[in-house]
């Protein structure tokens, strides 16, 4: 290895879409299958360049589908990032052949299993252990004020909450699909809003069947202004509808996003009884 290394080579950036089967559909990533010799300012200049939601980077293997992830924004690193989990998965699959994976990130330990479909591999991650907390009402009225919501458009059967799957996430429940459509928001005012209370995203919500959500993520932390598919939001929802009663022990549910940006894409988030941890699933494909 050079002494440059860590600036010198170009790594190969493979990029795949996460939660369509669709290359215009759902939440591109880039994916860094080895990314050995990069250091955070190289991982943080690829994602910056590719100028996704978040690059990928396998950083180590260090076992028989076992690696260590590190995930980048054009902004910063975060912890945790669904989507682009499934990416690097399918990514593997697609090179190695369907099967278990571990990735060993920030927020801990996430198995993943790939399996094929018909024609198309769908990704399965495991969450880290969620938790659940209550907002302060001057954060809460700080949030809506910078989305110019009004407080009456909320769901008062999806109480707000700030969710945890491996990243923190402010739950927003509105009444109506015309709200959650209607997303203008103060960006810099938001993003000083969730760098104080550490969130990753938002997760806009509205309720069209008892098992069947629409969701939104502003992510102006992250650098830009909407996420079209977010994992680790859908997991930390499915922390939060198990937390508050919304939803039988176990359930499958059903997340529609990104159908707004004209990147539709679908999220499934299973629950099982006696089992704290949450999966998230979702196709993915190769963007050509």
């Amino acid at each position: 290895m050079t002494p440059d290394h860590g600036h010198g080579h170009r790594p190969e950036v493979l990029r795949y879409t996460a939660f369509s089967a669709d290359p215009e559909g759902g939440n591109p990533a880039g994916v860094v299958l080895d990314a050995s010799g990069l250091d955070e300012e190289r991982m943080l200049a690829v994602a910056a360049e590719l100028g996704y939601s978040e690059t990928a980077f396998l950083t180590e293997r260090t076992g028989e589908g076992a690696y260590t992830i590190r995930y980048f924004s054009p902004k910063a690193e975060v912890p945790f990032c669904g989507h682009a989990t499934v990416a690097t998965a399918i990514a593997l699959a697609e090179r190695d052949g369907p099967g278990a994976l571990e990735f060993a990130t920030a927020a801990g330990q996430v198995p993943v299993t790939v399996v094929r479909e018909g024609g198309e591999l769908r990704a399965t991650l495991t969450s880290v252990v969620p938790h659940v907390t209550e907002i302060g009402a001057a954060d809460l009225t700080e949030a809506l004020a910078a989305l110019d919501w009004p407080a009456a458009d909320l769901d008062p059967s999806l109480p707000p909450r700030i969710a945890y799957a491996g990243a923190r996430h402010l739950v927003l429940a509105v009444a109506t699909r015309e709200r959650l459509a209607n997303l203008a928001y103060d960006f810099a005012r938001l993003e000083a809003l969730m760098r104080r209370l550490d969130l990753t995203t938002l997760q806009l919500v509205w309720r069209e069947a008892p098992e069947v959500f629409h969701v939104r993520d502003p992510f102006p932390v992250g650098g830009v202004v909407e996420d079209p598919a977010t994992g680790a939001a859908a997991a930390a929802f499915g922390a939060y509808v198990r937390e508050l009663g919304l939803v039988p022990e176990s359930a499958v549910l059903t997340l529609h996003q990104g159908a707004d940006m004209g990147r539709p894409g679908t999220l499934t988030v299973e629950l099982r009884a006696g089992d704290d941890r949450v999966r998230v699933s979702g196709t993915g494909t190769r963007i050509g």
